[in-house]
Order: structure tokens, then C-alpha cells, then sequence
């Protein structure tokens, strides 16, 4: 039997922030996972370079049922604080691009990080832990194959279903049920899509080609790069767009949004007033990627159409059509390749400010178990580390 005053399931950035700081307050911590190592996600994250966390990070920034839900964790603990810790550890950094911060050596400097501080605190780690049951009675037994752990606070920091090769298990999931929590429904998120079999048929030999583009879905727009895929479309703007992205709706791309609308039209009808005798494909590789050009001609316009016959109207209408070209993918690719999963336990069973279980005292849940899913670009990292302070801060 082993006795602590908390225990942490899941050996990950939420998880070992709250027992960091459930530590610091003097609190034996035990931290429980059933992998063979700690910080597995962090691990492969960020090309291995750990993008961990953004300068921009706010609310407004992430998906839930309760888009307030987030605001007073971050507020309590926010880039800057973990940029302290950075610091103090003397990790070399830089900011790739939006806010976005990555270690400039290796994502295992961040793993080091966690578990220095971990240990500095006192928290224990226990690998490769088979938990078979958990129970409450004055206090929670957590059973595992040989041995049970029992404490007074009991932390669900197991993460959501993405990338089940470095761990992912519907864990949390079974222990919010058990103990009658309501579940947001979980969906693959920052996640690439796949095409329906026509699409496929019209765009899958662009494979490779990547290009700026604007992806709009359900009034969430983001400008970045997309590519094209052998099974439809991926890059940062297609990733972000999944995030809130539902069966059946459509997305639409901006091909050109270096140019307004009309800028674009402008542009077209110069060329046509002086006396341009190219072919609009031609013409239309000034601002794409000559296999992307060469696509959306031959689907959209008659074959070898040139600017000096085209008609006004037909270039109005083809520049509007690559600016707002709609599709709708048959699904995203799922939780094998998804950053993240969208859903999870319901925000309305938790408090804001502990992530507390408002029916079962001393049960608490953090990260990406919780109904709260950040953008591409380091808000993630940032949200577990913002959740494990809050609980790590409540325990």
C-alpha cells in the first residue's frame, strides 16, 4: 500500500505541472502512467523541437462548450510564466513565427525540465502502472496489477485519443463515466482532411503541392499554408480550420489572398486591356503553383482560355470561385495523425479556477482529457500547463 496526499494519472506537461506545484506545497505527490516513459507526446511534438507555448495565447484561442471556461487558469498562469521556467533552466528558445515558441535543441530539454522540477518538489514516479481500478471511499484506491495507491486528491491528466502510438488511451474518459461525469463527444482535431472520392478524383495528383491560402470553416478563418495529400488536404490552415469542423460542412479556400477580391478581378482585366494575349492559366501562375494553376483552369474554365476572349462576367466569376472555392471532405484523417482531440469532460462538471469535479470533491481533471482544445501553434502546451498550476495550486 502506498500512501500520498495526491496522485497524478498521466506522466505528461499537465500532469507533471501539478505535481510540480502540488509539491512545491508541501504535498506527497505521486505521479502514475502506464508507459514506459515520461512526457511521451512532448517527446514527438513540434518536429521533435517542442513548440511550447504561444506569446499571443488567450481565450479566444481555443474550442469549448463554454468558451470561458479557460480564461481563469490562463490567467493564473500564462506564456510568461512558463518562459520563467525556460529561463531558469536555461533551455535555448526561439519564436518561429505568430507567438510561436520552440526549443532550439531538442523537445527532450523540456521533458528534463519537468522532471528536474518534478523531483526538486518531491513527486515520485511510478512507470508502467496497469491501473485496474479506482475506488472512493474516504479517500481514493487506485488499484493496479500488484499494488494500490491512496490519496486524498485524485488527478486525471491521461490526455485525449490522438496518436495512439505514443500512448493515447480513452482512460479519462472511463473515469469521468464512472463517476457520472457528462463527456463533451470527442472528435480528431488539428488534423488534416480527407477528400470524398470525387474531389479526390479532381485534386489527388496535386499530392505535394503546397501553396498561402486563407481556409474558412463555420466563420473561423486562418491564413497559412495548405497541401495537398494523396487523400486530400493538410498544412497549418487546413489543420487549424478541423478544429471546427463538423460531419458535412463545408470549407472554403482563398487560393489568392495576397489580393482582394476585386484587386484580383483588377488585375485580370488589366492584363486583358493591354492587349495580353496569354492563356489565364499562364496568366494565373503569377500568384500559384504552376500545377495548382494549371488544376483550377482545366476544372473551371474552357480549355486554352485566353484573357483577350474571355468575357468580363467569366473572369469576375472564375476569380470569385478561386477565392471562395468550396469544398466539403469526407472526414478528417483521424486520431492516428490528429494533434489533438476536440471534446472531452464536460467544463460544466468542473470549477474554472481548481478543475475540481463540482459532485466528487477531490477528483480532478486537467489537459486535453477537458473540454477545452486549443489552435495549432503552442496553445495546447500552454493550456496543460495552465490546468496543472490550477489544480496543482487547489490539491
Amino acid at each position: 500500500m502506498h500512501d500520498y496526499d495526491v496522485i497524478v494519472i498521466g506522466a505528461g506537461g499537465a500532469g507533471m505541472m501539478c505535481a510540480i506545484q502540488a509539491g512545491k506545497k508541501g504535498r506527497r505527490v505521486a505521479l502514475l502512467d502506464h508507459g514506459l516513459k515520461i512526457g511521451a507526446k512532448i517527446l514527438i511534438s513540434g518536429g521533435g523541437r517542442c513548440n511550447f507555448t504561444n506569446l499571443g495565447t488567450g481565450p479566444e484561442n481555443y474550442v469549448s462548450n463554454n468558451p470561458h471556461f479557460a480564461k481563469s487558469a490562463l490567467s493564473r498562469f500564462g506564456p510568461q510564466d512558463f518562459l520563467r521556467l525556460i529561463k531558469e533552466h536555461s533551455i535555448p528558445y526561439h519564436e518561429k513565427k505568430l507567438g510561436q515558441l520552440f526549443c532550439d535543441h531538442s523537445a527532450q530539454d523540456i521533458v528534463n525540465l519537468l522532471q528536474a522540477e518534478c523531483e526538486q518538489a518531491g513527486a515520485k514516479f511510478f512507470l508502467e502502472q496497469n491501473i485496474t481500478a479506482i475506488e472512493k471511499n474516504d479517500r481514493f484506491a487506485v488499484k493496479t496489477l500488484n499494488e494500490t495507491f491512496t490519496c486524498r486528491s485524485l488527478v486525471i491528466a491521461t490526455g485525449g485519443l490522438s496518436i495512439p502510438k505514443v500512448g493515447a488511451t480513452d482512460f479519462g474518459y472511463r473515469v469521468a463515466k464512472q463517476f457520472g461525469l457528462s463527456i463533451v463527444e470527442t472528435h480528431p482535431a488539428l488534423d488534416g482532411f480527407r477528400f470524398k472520392p470525387a474531389d479526390l478524383k479532381r485534386f489527388g495528383d496535386l499530392q505535394g503541392v503546397a501553396t498561402d491560402s486563407i481556409v474558412t470553416c463555420n466563420d473561423a478563418s486562418f491564413r497559412e499554408n495548405i497541401l495537398f495529400t494523396h487523400m486530400g488536404l493538410s498544412g497549418p490552415a487546413a489543420l487549424q480550420a478541423s478544429l471546427y469542423w463538423h460531419k458535412d460542412n463545408p470549407i472554403q479556400i482563398n487560393f489568392v489572398p495576397k489580393l482582394p477580391k476585386d484587386k484580383l478581378e483588377k488585375w485580370f482585366l488589366d492584363c486583358k486591356k493591354q492587349g495580353s494575349k496569354s492563356e489565364m492559366k499562364t496568366l494565373l501562375k503569377e500568384w500559384l503553383p504552376a500545377r495548382l494553376a494549371d488544376k483550377l483552369c482545366a476544372l473551371e474554365l474552357p480549355e486554352k482560355a485566353n484573357i483577350h476572349t474571355m468575357q468580363d462576367k467569366k473572369i469576375k466569376d472564375f476569380c470569385e470561385k478561386i477565392q471562395k472555392y468550396e469544398l466539403s471532405p469526407e472526414s478528417t484523417v483521424g486520431y492516428s495523425k490528429a494533434e489533438v482531440t476536440r471534446g472531452g469532460i464536460n467544463t460544466d462538471e468542473l470549477s474554472s479556477r481548481t478543475m475540481e469535479c463540482k459532485k466528487i470533491p477531490g477528483l480532478y481533471f486537467i489537459g486535453e482529457v477537458v473540454d477545452v482544445t486549443g489552435w495549432l501553434g503552442g496553445y495546447n502546451f500552454q493550456w496543460a500547463w495552465a490546468s496543472g498550476h490550477a489544480a496543482g495550486e487547489a490539491v
